[in-house]
This record gives structure tokens, sequence and C-alpha cells, in this order.
């Protein structure tokens, strides 16, 4: 049905191809009021990352003769029935299914959708599940192309933001490019909980972004339920919800939309540090950042304490991967500093800088390119830093044209 090479799928099949982004959080989200339905305790905002450096990609194909639901993620098998998440957002998915119409002609009625197995490819080409936001990449993925495939209009993205909620918290800001806020909303059944653009990929398009990838192992304790220990646990927690994220939100938007790097990056990094303060106050603490992290900190903190003022903003979720927003005239410069503090020994800095986009000088030199097969590691140090990626501002999650 798909208009694809009908020997490679079953006669039935719907095939649909998306790719989502990572995004980074300026102002974080820590904890949950309802478990159940993944309702934030205080609203966020973040920025969506081109997926031309850093991307999830998910093809989903739909077709009565599979009998249940298989998953590939990086090439290991997912139980999707044993798989809360998943199957949160598929039956949310199905209530909103329509019917499949080519030529005038009605193939697939809405009712019939729940008849289709769904084999689900996935693979992401950046480490999973250290600190770099793959969940919220993959279940915006896996969302924005289920629902391709069960016939959603694209109106109806705003509705899709809260699906992708249920699957991963901050995958609903993925569906969208440029700087998106997630609204906490107030109503007890999260309809009111969703991701709305603050401003698209164009409206500051002299930010840039650099990741320093500090760990590609999983983290020890997972966000989820992290968390959840802070909302237990943490009295500096409750004093940030009430008292603090409202008035930084308000700050915030402003500082994005009349492009004011300083007082962006001012927020940004007094977020950060607040976030990693609460998951110090909580019960057992909890250590996302290394000695590493607070390194990259010190460096960026020797990088802006100059006559030139604030040039650079480091933010940390919850891992302890670095992401610096800055702007692009003071892009090579601090670039040259992290390659002259962190590349090590023996490492050419175009060993060292994964830049496919070649947004820097070092673009062109990188040995590392973009590609389905995603980083190389094999010549990466064990320690330390172990890449840069330089990247930008980007589109949220996307359907690929068969």
């Amino acid at each position: 049905m798909d208009g694809k090479d009908s020997g490679s799928y079953p006669k039935d099949a719907v095939v649909e191809t998306c790719v989502a982004p990572v995004n980074i959080a300026v102002i974080k989200y820590w904890g949950k009021r309802d478990t159940k339905l993944v309702l934030p305790t205080n609203s966020s905002l973040s920025g969506t990352l081109d997926t031309n450096a850093m991307r999830s990609r998910t093809t989903i194909i739909a077709s009565r003769e599979y009998k249940k639901h298989a998953m590939k993620l990086n090439g290991k098998e997912v139980d999707v029935g044993g798989n809360k998440r998943l199957m949160s957002v598929i039956k949310a998915l199905l209530a909103m299914a329509r019917d499949f119409i080519k030529g005038g002609k009605t193939l697939i009625k809405a009712t019939e959708w729940p008849e289709f197995g769904l084999n689900i490819i996935s693979d992401n080409n950046f480490p999973t599940a250290a600190g770099l936001a793959s969940s919220a990449s993959g279940l915006a993925c896996f969302t924005k192309c289920l629902a391709q495939v069960y016939q959603i209009p694209e109106s109806e993205t705003e509705q899709l933001t809260a699906v992708a909620r249920q699957g991963s918290g901050s995958a609903c800001r993925s569906l969208h490019g440029g700087f998106v806020m997630w609204e906490k909303g107030t109503e007890a059944d999260g309809s009111d909980s969703i991701a709305k653009q603050i401003v698209d990929e164009k409206h500051w398009p002299e930010m840039r972004v650099l990741i320093c990838v500090v760990s590609k192992g999983e983290k020890k304790i997972g966000s989820t339920m992290g968390m959840q220990q802070s909302v237990e646990t943490s009295t500096l927690l409750k004093h940030r919800i009430d008292h603090v994220v409202p008035k930084r939100m308000d700050e915030m938007m402003k500082a994005i939309k009349g492009r004011d790097f300083t007082a962006f990056a001012k927020l940004t990094m007094t977020d950060s540090n607040q976030f990693h303060a609460i998951c110090l106050d909580t019960d057992p603490p909890l250590f996302y950042m290394n000695d590493t992290s607070r390194d990259i900190i010190d460096c960026v903190n020797e990088f802006n304490a100059t006559e030139k003022g604030i040039r650079a903003a480091y933010t940390y979720d919850a891992g302890p991967n670095a992401c610096i927003y800055l702007l692009k005239d003071n892009m090579e410069d601090c670039l040259a500093k992290l390659i002259s503090e962190f590349c090590p020994k023996g490492f050419k800095p175009e060993d060292f800088v994964y830049d496919p986009m070649e947004l820097s000088s070092y673009g062109k030199k990188c040995s590392s390119k973009n590609g389905d097969e995603g980083f190389s590691y094999a010549k990466l140090p064990d320690s330390g830093v172990k890449m840069i990626i330089v990247t930008k501002i980007g589109a949220g999650a996307k359907i690929i044209p068969q």
C-alpha cells in the first residue's frame, strides 16, 4: 500500500519512516505529579537540535500478517508488549486513528487498525541512555511515525505532543523545532499538558550548540527513578516548583524572543546548577555529573571571564555530558579552548570533533562523517571528553518520504 517494492513487505503493508531530534532543556523538567500520565511538576523549555548531527530514526511496517508487535532498537530486540511506554503510545494513537484512503477508496477503516501488527525498526546515531535525551527523540520519533501510519493528520500535532509525553515526558518537545515550551497543565487528565513552539528554528539562526560527550554508557540511576526520589525527598524541589520556575520561564521566553544571549545564558546555567543541586538534595543523593563535567564548567567560566562578557552557556541534563549554547561568532574560540583543554595527547582535533554540517573550521577536516551507522568510538579516548559534537537549532520530528 505504501508504493514501495511489494516483495519487501506483506502485500497489505503500510510503511512509514520518521526522524526526530534530540532536545536539550534550558529550563529543566524534573518530577511528575502523575506518574501514569507523565504529568510534570513544573513547566520546562528546550532547544531542538538539528537532526543532521543527532537523530533517532524509526521505520514502522503495519500488516495484518504480523500477529504481534515486534521491535529492534539499535539491532537489539525490544519486548513491545511488555513496554508500558510503547503500549501507552500505541493505545492513545489507535483512539485517534483515521481511515486509510487512497484514490478515493477506503482501504483500511479506522476501526480495523487494531488487527495490524507492527514491525518497528529504530536506531539512534548517538549514545543511548547516557544523558543525551535518547528516550525523548526515540519516543517522539515513534509517536510521529505511528501517527502517520494511522493516518492522523498534521493538524493534530498539538494533541500528539500529549501522546508522546506519555511515552517519555521530554519527547513532547521533540515534535516541534526551534525553542519549545512544555506546559505542566492543571487538568487531572493531562489534556492541557502539551508542548508548544515558542519560536521556530529560523528565529535565532546564529545559535550554535556544542555537545561534549563525557560518557557513552548507560546511567546507574535513570531519570524516571531519580526524579521520583527527588519528588519524595527534596525540599529544594518544592521551592523550585512553587517559587522559581514560573518567573524563570517568563524570563527565558523573553530572552529567546528578544535574542538576548546574555540573559539566556545566565538563566540556562543557573537553572542547570539548581537542577543538580536538587539531585544532591535528594535522599539518597543523585550524582549525574562527574569530575570531567565539572572541569567543563570551569572551562566555560574561564571563557566567560573576560572583558567580552558571557559568550557561552553550559547545561547538563541527568548525565555527565555537557551541552554548551553559544552564538556563531564565539563558537570557534570556545571550540579551540575546549580542544586545548580536553583533546587527549595523541589525538588530532579532526579525530575529536564531530561536525557533519561543517559549521566550524574543523568540519571539512573531520575524519568522522555523518552516516547511517552513526558515530564510531573506536579511535576515541576511554576517559575524559570523548568527542565534541557541533550542531545547531533545528526542526522537529519529520516524516521521510518513501
